[in-house]
């Protein structure tokens, strides 16, 4: 595109804002729609990042790259540092109900009015390059207003989550204090490349020169070794969780777990409500950023922060009675066995009826096949989201694997279709993609999500008029 479009003439200053968000172009919304589309630079971000002042070098950043794992790893930062007395900006992606959620401070999502005020700051530049060079995409955008907090919020750190890969993502013209490598598994393969060596080798291309970088367990070798060649040709220190940090896991239940980390200089106990062996691994990788960027943050006031932090959608149990229902983001092969397994660790279920739906770009077979063990029935639903896939195609693929399965025209009735199907020993688990996860925790919740007619399905001709990544 080459301009922006017009704002509203009627309605609120907010729903003006969102307008101009989602107005630009947003990889989001046409990934597995149209045709992979590739970015070759980061030229657009640092011209727009120069025209707002380059306010993310006047601040800290610690950066969070990872196939999974990276937000709750991000937002475990965040608790931490608000724990120790800074004030912390948060960004991250996607959100649950409200774009405010991608941008936080001290671990609340910005108001309607600050959202307001960080798109207006922004927005003249956005109209200036439109005339000149094209406009910035609404990846791009947010990220320049999660930049900008240091100026209009008096931000002192900013954790920053990479949205995609890594070496080509918007975050990435930050020079961060700290960088964070979360598990890298195979996702958005198409752009990021097929294997799990290429992955890591974008997610790995955060790392700049003698930048302290800690990287969680990975479950391929080869990534750890891509990360640990990309960690020495940078002169950047690597701390490796389970070789540098280590775990024991303590006691777990429905509320939480309590974990002992031991890193090269301290010994941790915390208790955390984040559930799961993974969340355990996130923990450990959260204090050994924190440890990298102020090692005066002692051991209280890291269990403070990590027995405060709330991170929706991931392993959360919305009700522990009969059944159990949980939602989970889980989008790809790798994740989806980690949840089967925690399912079994913290359930036992004596059956498991699953509500899924999930993105066209992501590995559908493999989510089935992890899944088919575990699940007594599935009910697939489509969310409203446009990169959504056709409930009858998921269907499918799991009847394919021997997992009997009922449609639901939404995520909503399909979570209502599980409850008359599962018994009061069972459990419910709603997974697939945050996207289905959000939908699920709106009807359970009686939230009233944000809707954006921007984002409907675009046509195949617009899709392929999109160019360049967030």
């Amino acid at each position: 595109m080459n301009h922006p479009p017009e704002p509203p003439s009627e309605g609120t200053a907010y729903k003006t804002a969102l307008h101009r968000v989602v107005g630009l172009a947003d990889y989001e919304r046409v990934a597995g729609i149209g045709s992979p589309l590739f970015k070759e630079d980061l030229n657009r971000m640092h011209e727009l990042a120069r025209r707002i002042g380059d306010p993310q070098r006047r601040v800290p950043v610690i950066h969070v790259a990872g196939t999974k794992g990276k937000g709750s790893t991000a937002a475990m930062i965040s608790s931490i540092l608000v724990a120790a007395g800074h004030r912390v900006g948060l960004f991250t992606s996607p959100h649950l109900h409200t774009f405010r959620e991608r941008i936080r401070i001290d671990g609340e999502s910005i108001s309607e009015a600050r959202f307001v005020n960080a798109v207006n700051r922004v927005w003249p530049h956005v109209e200036a390059m439109a005339k000149e060079d094209g406009a910035p995409t609404t990846f791009e955008l947010l990220t320049a207003m999660a930049f900008d907090l240091p100026l209009s919020e008096g931000v002192d750190v900013l954790v920053l989550e990479v949205g995609m890969g890594g070496r080509l993502d918007s975050t990435n013209v930050a020079d961060a204090t700290v960088d964070v490598i979360t598990s890298v598994s195979l996702d958005h393969t198409a752009i990021l490349g097929g294997t799990v060596e290429l992955i890591a080798a974008e997610k790995a291309g955060i790392i700049k020169t003698a930048t302290p970088t800690v990287v969680a367990p990975q479950v391929s070798p080869g990534a750890l070794e891509v990360i640990k060649e990309r960690a020495r040709a940078m002169d950047a220190p690597l701390v490796e969780i389970g070789r540098d940090v280590h775990i024991d896991v303590l006691d777990h239940d429905l509320m939480g777990q309590t974990v002992a980390i031991k890193t090269s200089r301290r010994h941790y106990g915390v208790r955390f409500p984040l559930l799961g062996a993974h969340q355990a691994e996130n923990a450990a990788t959260a204090i050994a950023a924190v440890e990298e960027f102020d090692a005066s943050i002692g051991p209280e006031v890291i269990a403070r922060g990590l027995s405060s932090v709330h991170w929706e959608g991931r392993f959360q149990v919305l009700d522990a009675g009969s059944p159990t229902v949980v939602v989970d983001g889980a989008h790809n092969p790798q994740s989806m066995g980690v949840l089967r397994d925690a399912v079994r660790e913290y359930l036992d279920p004596a059956d498991t009826v699953v509500v899924f739906g999930c993105s066209g770009d992501k590995e559908l077979p493999g989510m089935a096949e992890q899944l088919a063990s575990l699940a007594t029935h599935v009910v697939v639903c489509t969310s409203r989201h446009p990169r959504a896939v056709p409930a009858d195609r998921v269907a499918s693929v799991f009847e394919a694997v021997g997992v009997p399965t009922s449609h639901a025209p939404n995520v909503a009735v399909a979570l209502d279709a599980a409850r008359q199907i599962a018994t009061a020993l069972g459990a419910i688990v709603v997974t697939g993609s945050l996207f289905v996860v959000a939908e699920a925790l709106e009807a359970w919740q009686g939230i009233e999500p944000e809707r954006y007619p921007e984002l409907e399905r675009p046509t195949a001709s617009e899709a392929k008029s999109v160019s360049g990544l967030g």
